[in-house]
C-alpha cells in the first residue's frame, strides 16, 4: 500500500538534475555527525520550579510546582531540515520568511534538506528558525561552520597545507538601527516611557505626543537647512519635555507595586541618559553613549572610510586561507577593541575550528592594524607590511595576497547578510557573524564543485543512484519496453519501440 501511495507523489531525484552543485553537496555533508554535535543543546532542561502556598490535612504548607522536566509539546522538526534552512538562508541572503517561501517552491532546496518527495508547503513557521537559532547559540553555529571545512577537505577542494597560512582582518557588522541623532533618540525615548506608563495604568498630566512629533520634524528640517541655532533650540525643548514626562512618572510610580517600579526604573534611567548626552557641550564618551533605544550593545566605530566615516554595530574578525579564500574563523568583539588585541582570540577560535580537519594555522598575514602583538601570539608567525625588510622574497610575494580578504568581506556583506544584523543582543551579533561565514563557505563549495565538475567520486555515486532507480522501476516495466537504457546513462522513454524489438 505504501508503494501505491508513493506512486502518486513526485520524487525529488526525478524532478531535478542531480549534477547540479546544490544536489551534489548534500550527499557529502556529514549530517549525522552534525546533528550529534548539536543534539545536546536541544535536550529538555530540568527546571527548578517555584514555591506556592498550599493546604493539606495539617494546615497551610509550601509546595514546589513546575519542577523537573516536561515531555509535553509536539515533536521537534527534523534537525537536518532546520540546519539546512540556516545554510540556505545565509547562502542566498534570504530572510526567515523568504527562505521558507522559496523552499516551498524549489525542489533542489528540498532535496538539499533531505526530503524525498516534493511538498508545496512551508517547511515550518518562520519563527521556528529564530527559536532554533537561539537554542544553537554561538557554539552550535560554529559546528555548522566546521562542517563546511570538513567537506572542503573531504572532496579535495583545498589542501590541508593551504590552511596553515591565513589572513586576518576586521570589519564592522552594522546593526539594524536607524541613524542615531539627538532629536530622534529624544522622541523615541518620550514615546517609549509614555507607552510604558499607559501600560501600567499611570495617568499622565500630558503626554506631549503632538508637540513631540512636530519638534522632531522641525529638528530634521533645520539640520537639512544648516540652521543649527534653531535646531539646538528645538532639541532643547525636546529634552525639556522628556524630563517633565520622566519626573511625572517617577512621582506616580511610588504608589504602585514593587514589580512595576522595577520594570519602569531601567526605562527611566535610559531616558535620563539620552537626555544628558544630548546636551550641547556634554562630554560623554563613545562607549557610554546610547545609540539605539532597543539595542544598547550598538557601538560607534570609525574605520577611516570616506563614504561611511562612522558605522554603528560591532567589530567582527574574519580569518581566511591565504590561498583559496575559504573562511576558517569569524567572531564578534564587543567593546570596539584595538585590532591587535583581538588577534589572539581570533586565532584561538580558528585553531579550535580546524581541529576537525587535523590542521592548525601557523603563518598569519595581516595589515598594519595588528602591529606590536607578536608577544601575545608566540606560537604563530605574524607577517605584515611593517616587517617588509625582514621578510624573504617568498613571504613578500605572499604578503601581496593579504588584500584578498577585502573582497571576501565585501561578499559577506552584499551576498550573505553581514551588512545588517537583525538578531538581538551581543549573542545575536556573534551568531550572525558565524552564520554569514558558513553561508559564504557553502557558496564557495558550490562554486568549486561546479568548477571541478563531476569527478570520479561524484560519478560513482551517480552510477550507484542510477542502479537503484533501475531496480526500483523494473516491476513497473510493461510489455512495451518503455524504459530502455541502451547507453547506460539515464532512464528515458523509448521513442522507437519497434526498433527495440517490442510489439507495437
Amino acid at each position: 500500500m505504501s508503494q501505491i501511495d508513493d506512486f502518486f507523489r513526485s520524487r525529488l531525484d526525478q524532478m531535478i538534475d542531480l549534477r547540479k552543485p546544490l544536489a551534489v553537496l548534500p550527499t557529502h555533508i556529514p549530517w549525522q555527525e552534525l546533528e550529534a554535535a548539536v543534539a545536546h543543546r536541544f535536550a529538555r532542561q530540568v527546571r527548578t520550579g517555584r514555591q506556592v502556598e498550599d493546604i493539606d490535612l495539617f494546615g497551610p504548607t509550601m509546595a514546589v510546582v513546575g519542577a523537573g522536566h516536561s515531555n509535553a509539546g509536539r515533536p521537534r522538526l527534523p534537525m537536518r531540515l532546520m540546519i539546512s534552512l540556516l545554510y540556505l538562508k545565509h547562502t542566498f541572503n534570504e530572510s526567515d520568511e523568504g527562505v521558507c517561501e522559496r523552499w516551498s517552491d524549489a525542489p533542489t532546496w528540498q532535496y538539499f534538506s533531505g526530503q524525498e518527495y516534493f511538498e508545496n508547503r512551508l517547511p515550518c513557521d518562520p519563527s521556528a528558525i529564530s527559536r532554533f537559532r537561539g537554542l544553537l547559540g554561538e557554539e552550535g553555529v560554529e559546528e555548522l561552520l566546521v562542517q563546511t571545512l570538513v567537506v572542503a577537505i573531504k572532496l579535495g577542494l583545498i589542501e590541508r597545507t593551504a590552511m596553515q597560512s591565513v589572513i586576518v582582518d576586521s570589519t564592522v557588522q552594522a546593526k539594524a538601527v536607524a541613524h542615531p541623532t539627538d532629536s530622534r533618540l529624544l522622541e523615541v525615548a518620550r514615546q517609549k516611557i509614555a507607552c510604558a506608563a499607559k501600560a501600567h495604568g499611570i495617568a499622565l498630566k500630558q503626554s506631549y505626543a503632538k508637540e513631540g512629533r512636530e519638534l522632531a520634524r522641525k529638528a530634521g528640517r533645520y539640520a537639512h537647512a544648516k540652521q543649527y541655532r534653531r535646531m539646538h533650540k528645538t532639541i532643547k525643548r525636546q529634552r525639556t519635555i522628556l524630563g517633565r514626562l520622566a519626573r511625572d512618572i517617577e512621582r506616580n510610580k511610588t504608589v504602585l507595586a514593587q514589580s512595576i517600579q522595577d520594570a519602569l526604573d531601567p526605562l527611566l534611567a535610559r531616558a535620563h541618559k539620552i537626555a544628558a548626552q544630548s546636551r550641547r557641550g556634554a562630554k560623554v564618551k563613545g562607549k557610554d553613549k546610547v545609540y539605539s533605544w532597543h539595542a544598547d550593545e550598538v557601538e560607534c566605530i570609525s574605520k577611516g572610510k570616506a563614504r561611511t566615516p562612522y558605522e554603528f554595530g560591532v567589530k567582527v574578525g574574519i580569518v581566511t586561507t591565504l590561498k583559496g579564500n575559504l573562511i576558517v574563523g569569524a567572531r564578534s568583539f564587543p567593546g570596539n577593541p584595538y585590532d591587535g588585541h583581538t588577534l589572539a582570540e581570533q586565532l584561538e577560535q580558528s585553531r579550535i575550528l580546524m581541529e576537525a580537519v587535523d590542521v592548525a594555522p601557523q603563518t598569519v598575514y595581516t595589515d598594519l592594524g595588528y602591529r606590536g602583538v607578536d608577544a601575545e601570539i608566540p606560537e604563530y608567525s605574524l607577517k605584515h607590511r611593517g616587517k617588509f625588510k625582514r621578510l624573504t622574497d617568498q613571504e613578500r610575494r605572499m604578503l601581496k595576497r593579504r588584500q584578498a580578504v577585502e573582497p571576501v568581506i565585501g561578499h559577506l556583506k552584499s551576498d550573505h547578510g553581514m551588512n545588517r544584523c537583525h538578531l538581538k543582543g551581543q549573542t545575536g551579533d556573534a551568531i550572525h557573524a558565524v552564520l554569514c561565514a558558513a553561508g559564504f563557505n557553502i557558496k564557495w563549495l558550490l562554486r568549486m564543485i561546479a568548477r571541478k565538475g563531476i569527478g570520479p567520486l561524484f560519478l560513482c555515486r551517480f552510477i550507484a543512484w542510477i542502479g537503484r532507480q533501475i531496480q526500483r522501476l523494473m516491476p513497473m516495466m510493461g510489455s512495451r519496453g518503455d524504459w530502455v537504457d541502451p547507453v547506460g546513462c539515464l532512464p528515458y522513454r523509448n521513442p522507437w519501440p519497434r526498433i527495440a524489438g517490442n510489439s507495437a
